[in-house]
Order: structure tokens, then C-alpha cells, then sequence
């Protein structure tokens, strides 16, 4: 019984990864497609995004089967809620992804960036698919130095956010209103992603360190990890 729970385990791991590849490809697609005002792209984005649901649904209730057929306790019990958590996390970056290509689309055949911000965006989407990239290989290793590597990517996801804002806030500004809304819109999605990846990141360093509070620099990397994301 005990091999079936850990089997039930590592199974719940391999699905997190799996959402987490399909989420890094929408954004990465998402992103392009925002740049390029790729409106084909976009709705391959927009589509795809119900796998993504369908799969963090599964997920969840083999987790929630996992809860009432093997109730377990303690760390086992910690794993098993985590990973509804994560899933919940994974499946809103997957919206975010999508919220970012329904931009496109919606001002297609015009671009969605607005002028003087090219650059900055370019540059968040850059960022967000490269925490997405780093959050599948943590769901996939456990390697908590890739913690430290997310946080860092949201702190210049931050930054760049807080660009945004002051640029269409500023007497420079010349955008219309249509675009004023594209532009906060966008950085408040693609800074969302990054925060929603250091949740999840967070919560796997939890699960190898048992400390929620913990300063990045303190994560002991040679911890023992979890089958099954312990």
C-alpha cells in the first residue's frame, strides 16, 4: 500500500511538470505573439489554454482521491495540499498567458505595444518565459538554487513594472486611452506570472526546507528532497 502511495506521489509531480511545460510554452507564445502582433499565434494561445485547465483539473482530483483513499498525515499530507495549491497557481499563469495573446487579438491588425515601450515589454516577456522555464526544471529537480533565480527575475519583472507605470504616467506620455489601458493591463499581467511562479517556487522550497520563512540566501540546496516533490 505504501509503494502505490508513494507511486500516487511522484505521479502528482509528473503533472505538475506537465502543466508547468504547457504554461512555458503559452507564455513564451503569448509573449512573441504581443511583440510581433501575431494574431495566429495568439489564438493558438487562446486554444490551447483548455488543456491546460483540463490538465490542473485532473490533477486536482487525483489529489483529492489521494486525500480520502490514503489520508495522510504529516509531511505526506503537506504534499498532497501543496500541489493543489501549485496547481491553482499553474492554471492562473496559464490565464495570464492567454489574457496576454486576448491583447493581441483584440487590437490586431494594430500593434498592441504601445510606442516608447517596445523595448520594456520585449523585455518582461523575456523575463516571464524564462521563470517559467526555471519553475518546470525546480518542479522537476528540486534544485532550490532555481528558487533564488525566480526571485531575482521577479524583482526586475518589478522594476520594469514600476517603468510602465511611471512612463504612462508622465507629462511625455503621448498615448491615447486606448492605449494607456493596453499598456497597464500588459505589465500587470506579465508581472502577475512572475509573482504566481515565486509562489509556487516557494512552496517547493517549503516542502525541502519545512520553513516558510527562510531568506532566499538561507535555502540549504543540499537538503534532502522529496520523491514525489518532498
Amino acid at each position: 500500500m505504501r509503494e502505490v502511495f508513494h507511486q500516487s506521489l511522484e505521479d502528482v509531480q509528473n503533472r505538475l511538470v506537465e502543466i508547468s511545460e504547457l504554461v512555458t510554452i503559452a507564455i513564451d507564445k503569448a509573449t512573441r505573439a504581443f511583440g510581433t502582433s501575431d494574431v495566429a499565434l495568439a489564438e493558438e494561445v487562446i486554444d490551447a489554454d483548455a488543456v491546460i485547465d483540463e490538465k490542473a483539473l485532473a490533477l486536482d482530483e487525483m489529489a483529492i482521491e489521494i486525500l480520502a483513499r490514503q489520508q495522510p498525515v504529516a509531511r505526506d499530507l503537506r504534499i498532497v495540499v501543496s500541489a493543489l495549491r501549485m496547481s491553482a497557481s499553474l492554471e492562473r499563469m496559464g490565464d495570464i498567458a492567454e489574457h496576454i495573446a486576448q491583447l493581441t487579438r483584440m487590437r490586431f491588425p494594430e500593434r498592441a505595444i504601445p510606442k516608447g515601450l517596445k523595448s520594456t515589454f520585449l523585455k518582461m516577456g523575456e523575463l516571464d518565459v524564462e521563470v517559467a522555464r526555471r519553475l518546470t526544471e525546480l518542479l522537476r529537480t528540486q534544485e532550490l538554487a532555481l528558487v533564488e533565480e525566480i526571485r531575482n527575475a521577479d524583482d526586475d519583472l518589478d522594476d520594469l513594472h514600476v517603468a510602465v507605470f511611471e512612463k504612462v504616467l508622465s507629462d511625455s506620455w503621448q498615448g491615447e486611452a486606448a492605449a494607456t489601458v493596453d499598456a497597464t493591463l500588459a505589465s500587470r499581467y506579465h508581472e502577475r506570472f512572475a509573482d504566481h511562479a515565486v509562489s509556487v517556487a516557494k512552496k517547493v522550497a517549503y516542502l525541502s526546507t519545512g520553513d516558510w520563512t527562510a531568506p532566499t540566501g538561507a535555502l540549504d540546496v543540499s537538503t534532502e528532497t522529496v520523491t514525489g516533490l518532498a
